[in-house]
C-alpha cells in the first residue's frame, strides 16, 4: 500500500484574529511541493485534549500505515497539552511518519527536528515523573494519618465529616441493618465446614440484596480480608507484624476498639488482599464491627483457600461474554459434560442456585442459531448504512462536553494552588488527580464507542468471515460477533438478540 501525505487544520471558534482552516491549509501546501495529500479538519474544537473526530480518524488512518507524513500550520493545532503531544509523536516514531510544522520550521526528518523533539518527549516524561511522585508523597502522608482516602465506603458502614489534626476529612459510621450481615457473614464462615457458597445461598434465601443485588462469591472475600471490620487489638498488631506489613501505629494503640485501614504499600506490587508483606497497616477512626478472635480465625481459614484467577481468556465458545441468562441477566458459561458436549450454564445458578437458569441448551446449537441469524443480518446491509461518524452521535456529544466541564473544574484548581500552604496544597493535587482520572475514563468512553461500531473495512472482514465460517479462526468468529451483537439473553426455548447495527 502506498502511503500519502496528511495535513491537519484545527480551528476552535472564528475570530477576526484567527487563521481560518483554509488558509492553514494553504500554508501546509507548500511544505508538500505539489505532492498528493488528504485532509483532515476539526473545526470547534479545543486543542486541550485529543478528543477531536478527524484527528481521532487521523490516528486511526496511521495505526492502518495509510500516512507517511503528517504537516501543521503549528504546534498547538495538532495539540495545547505536551503529554498528548508527547504520546501522538510516540505514535508517529512507531509508524515511520514524519511530522513538520509548516510556520515553526519543526521537520522530524531533519536531525534538528528529532532533536526537538526528543526534548519534548524528555520534558514531558519529567512532568509525568512529577506529578505521580507528588501524587505518590501525598497519598502516603494522608493514608499514614488515618485519613480516609476515598472510594465507596465499605458494606456496613457510611460517611460522616470529621476534623482530624485540624484537617476536613470523613469517617466510616456503621449502618445498622448493613452492620448485621457483615457480623452473620463472619459468624457463618468462622465454621470449619461452612464455604463462601454457603453464605451466598443463606442471604439468597433470606432474600438479602448487597447494594441491590445479591450476594456474590467474590463480595464474600473481599469482605472477609478487610481489616476495616476488626475491632483491632494486640492480637491483631502481631498478627500482621508477623506477616511484614509495615504498621504505623504503635502497639498500644491497638485498643480493641477501633478498626483499622490497610493501604497499598509503598513500591509494593503485590495485591494487598493476597500478599500482606510490606502493605500499610493504620488505625482508623472508625470502631470495628467484628471482634479479634472471631476475625482472626476467618482470616486464617481465607490462607488455605486456592484462587480462581479472573478474567481467563474464553476457550470453550466464540459467544463468550455477550452470552446472558434471560432470567437474572447473569453470564452464561459453556461447560463440559461427561460425554464431551458443550451446554450452557446460568453463573447465578452455579453460585448460589438461586436462579432457575435456561435449561439444558447445547453450546454448539446456540452458535449455529446465531451464525445464521448473523448471516440474515448481513444480507440486510449490503452496505455499511448502519455506520456514522464519531462527530454525529449524541453519546460522544454528551461526553465530550461533561469532558470539557472537568477541564475547566481542572483549571479553577490549579489556579486556587497560588498562596496555598503545603495542607491545602496537598489536597488540592489529589483533587486534581482524581478529577484528571474521571476524564481520562470519560475520553476513553468515547474511543471505545468509535471502536464499537463496524467500518467498511471491517466489514468485508466479517462478511470473509462468514462466507468461510467453518475455516474461520476462533478469534475471526469473535471479532465478528463483537461487530454485530450486543448481548444475546437465553431462556429455555427463546433467544433474544440485541444487535448493534
Amino acid at each position: 500500500m502506498e502511503r500519502i501525505s496528511a495535513i491537519y487544520a484545527r480551528q476552535s471558534v472564528d475570530k477576526p484574529d484567527s487563521i481560518s482552516i483554509e488558509s492553514q491549509i494553504e500554508f501546509c501546501k507548500y511544505e508538500l511541493k505539489g505532492g498528493s495529500f488528504k485532509e483532515y479538519k476539526d473545526k470547534g474544537y479545543s486543542g486541550k485534549n485529543t478528543v477531536r473526530p478527524q484527528l481521532q480518524q487521523l490516528l486511526a488512518d496511521i495505526r492502518k500505515g495509510e500516512i507517511s507524513k503528517v504537516i501543521v500550520y503549528k504546534l498547538d493545532r495538532i495539540s495545547r497539552s505536551i503529554l498528548d503531544f508527547s504520546n501522538m509523536m510516540e505514535l508517529f516514531q512507531e509508524y515511520q511518519v514524519e511530522f513538520v510544522s509548516s510556520t515553526e520550521k519543526f521537520d522530524t526528518s531533519t536531525p534538528m527536528g528529532r532533536a526537538m523533539l526528543n526534548i519534548c518527549i524528555v520534558f514531558a516524561q519529567l512532568e509525568r515523573e512529577t506529578i505521580q511522585k507528588r501524587v505518590s508523597d501525598s497519598y502516603y502522608s494522608r493514608s499514614q494519618k488515618g485519613f480516609r482516602m476515598g472510594g465507596r465506603p465499605p458494606y456496613g458502614f457510611e460517611l460522616e465529616e470529621i476534623m482530624i489534626q485540624g484537617i476536613h476529612t470523613k469517617r466510616l459510621v456503621e449502618v445498622p441493618e448493613q452492620a448485621v450481615n457483615v457480623r452473620k457473614i463472619f459468624e457463618l464462615y468462622e465454621k470449619p465446614e461452612s464455604s463462601y457458597g454457603d453464605i451466598t445461598r443463606y442471604f439468597s434465601e433470606k432474600g438479602v440484596l448487597f447494594y441491590g443485588k445479591d450476594l456474590i462469591r467474590p463480595m464474600v472475600a473481599q469482605l472477609l480480608r478487610n481489616p476495616v471490620y476488626v475491632r483491632a487489638d494486640k492480637e491483631i498488631y502481631r498478627f500482621f507484624k508477623s506477616q511484614g506489613t509495615v504498621i504505623v501505629n504503635e502497639e498500644a494503640e491497638f485498643d480493641g476498639i477501633h478498626g483499622c485501614y490497610l493501604y497499598q504499600g509503598r513500591d509494593v506490587k503485590e495485591d494487598k488482599n493476597k500478599n500482606l508483606k510490606g502493605q500499610l497497616l493504620v488505625i482508623a477512626p472508625h470502631e470495628g464491627l467484628i471482634c479479634a478472635e472471631q476475625w482472626l480465625n476467618c482470616r486464617i481459614k481465607l490462607f488455605g483457600n486456592t484462587t480462581i484467577k479472573a478474567n481467563r481468556r474464553a476457550v470453550n465458545t466464540w459467544l463468550a461474554g455477550k452470552i446472558k441468562c434471560g432470567h437474572c441477566g447473569y453470564a452464561l458459561m459453556s461447560i463440559k459434560s461427561r460425554s464431551g458436549r458443550q451446554y450452557l450454564r446460568c453463573t447465578k445458578r452455579l453460585n448460589n442456585k438461586s436462579c432457575t437458569g435456561c435449561g439444558k441448551t447445547y453450546t454448539a446449537d446456540i452458535e449455529l442459531y446465531v451464525y445464521l441469524q448473523m448471516v440474515r443480518k448481513l444480507r440486510e446491509y449490503q452496505t455499511p448504512l448502519g455506520y456514522s461518524q464519531m462527530n454525529l452521535h449524541p453519546q460522544v456529544k454528551r461526553l465530550t462536553e461533561e469532558v470539557d466541564e472537568l477541564e475547566q473544574e481542572i483549571i479553577c484548581l490549579v489556579d486556587s494552588l497560588t498562596g496555598a500552604g503545603e495542607t491545602l496544597s496537598n489536597y488540592i493535587n489529589k483533587k486534581v488527580e482524581e478529577i484528571d482520572q474521571i476524564r481520562q475514563n470519560k475520553m476513553n468512553e468515547i474511543l471505545t464507542l468509535a471502536d464499537a461500531a463496524a467500518t467498511p473495512a471491517q466489514l468485508e472482514r466479517i462478511v470473509a468471515s462468514l462466507t468461510n465460517w467453518e475455516q474461520a479462526s476462533f478469534q475471526e468468529k469473535q471479532f465478528a460477533l463483537d461487530k454485530f451483537v450486543n448481548y444475546i439473553k437465553i431462556r429455555k426455548g427463546s433467544i433474544e438478540i440485541t444487535w448493534k447495527i
